[in-house]
């Protein structure tokens, strides 16, 4: 008898309870763990977004007397609770981080660093069950071994790299090799969900450079993308096609496009293209590629005659579902304003005309003779 799926089944997030990629520090008192982690964040800080999360050894007590406080300290801000959170609640507190870093002395992490502390022997010892994803030993000062239950705990323990605690440089590094190797997969996003009411025909269907647009474009993306999608609104002709996602996010526009392909895969980044942008072509594609900035929410173009940035020729990283998401409980559904107010990237387009749209017949026609005019003969 099948069992009964009580739940709509959803693909989560990768990663570990707090964070996507969370590294947890391990085995030494908890005065060095702060310590060692704030030196990787000078290290790193000036190319990633490092959080950290610890736990107060002090009393208890609190002179909050709100459940929750807002703080200007002019030099940075602070927002202090009184609420009990949950794994969930503080995993979307750190989404804007490239990777978080946690004191595993108090919390359980994804993967572990390792510090061999001669006064934390017995400690780490009781803690054996939260090793199951060591990524490096380090080496506290006049250790130079790790403890024997260690290494009978730890499968392939020669293969994990052995670092003293003073050498910063190493640590920083591997650090950095584990948020480059969780950099998330790009993958196309081609918009061909509008009705094309102004235009009186499907836009995709227009030929620009000699095939339908959206052959053209998915072509474009395919080749710089490690999969491409059709993002389409559900119409039988349209839902047939292969690597198609239906919006299940419906009467949003290109806003449920892209929340369905976040919702079909969190854990990948999407690169969308509107089908109705007639001088988009591979350099443009490519320009945006190179200044991707996986730190942000969306690499995106700034668009001179809105002067606002182009919502819909832009890179959205894994952290802008939650974003998005947050914006349509608000009653929004502009990607516009979710980049507006976010953390992203702008870069200048290429040329005058890469962000022009062709809505309207008038639009389409200047588009095909200004491609024609521009295109070099084929004599």
């Amino acid at each position: 008898m099948k069992k009964h799926q009580k739940h709509t089944a959803l693909t989560k997030p990768s990663g570990g309870r707090y964070h996507r990629n969370e590294l947890g520090f391990i085995g030494a008192p908890c005065g060095t763990i702060q310590s060692l982690c704030s030196e990787i964040n000078k290290s790193l800080s000036k190319k990633y977004l490092l959080g950290y999360m610890d736990a107060d050894h002090g009393d208890g007590d609190s002179t909050l007397d709100y459940n929750v406080a807002y703080t200007d300290k002019i030099k940075f801000h602070r927002i202090d609770f009184h609420d009990n959170h949950t794994e969930y609640s503080l995993r979307s507190k750190f989404e804007s981080c490239d990777v978080l870093m946690v004191n595993a002395n108090h919390f359980i992490a994804h993967k572990q660093f390792v510090i061999i502390n001669s006064k934390k022997e017995e400690s780490l010892y009781r803690k054996l069950d939260r090793l199951t994803n060591v990524r490096a030993i380090i080496l506290d000062e006049g250790m130079n071994a790790p403890f024997d239950f260690i290494a009978s705990h730890i499968d392939d323990i020669q293969k994990i790299p052995f670092v003293p605690i003073d050498d910063l440089n190493t640590i920083s590094r591997i650090i950095e090799e584990e948020i480059n190797a969780n950099v998330p997969t790009l993958n196309g996003l081609l918009l061909h969900g509008g009705k094309s009411s102004r235009m009186g025909k499907d836009k995709g269907e227009i030929e620009y450079h000699g095939i339908p647009q959206v052959d053209y474009l998915f072509e474009i993306l395919n080749s710089h993308c490690e999969k491409t999608y059709w993002s389409v609104s559900g119409r039988l002709d349209e839902s047939s096609k292969e690597n198609s996602i239906v919006d299940t996010f419906t009467g949003l526009g290109p806003f449920g496009g892209i929340l369905s392909a976040f919702r079909y895969d969190p854990n990948c980044a999407y690169l969308s293209i509107p089908c109705d942008v007639p001088f988009i072509d591979e350099s443009l594609i490519r320009n945006l590629i190179e200044h991707r900035d996986t730190s942000k929410v969306a690499t995106c173009f700034h668009n001179k005659e809105t002067d606002f940035p182009e919502p819909l020729i832009t890179i959205w990283e894994p952290k802008a579902y939650s974003r998005l998401l947050y914006f349509l409980s608000l009653g929004y559904s502009c990607p516009r304003k979710v980049l507006i107010n976010s953390d992203i990237k702008e870069i200048d387009p290429p040329h005058e005309l890469s962000l022009f749209n062709a809505n309207t017949p008038e639009e389409s026609e200047f588009a095909v003779k200004k491609l024609a005019a521009i295109r070099p003969s084929e004599n």
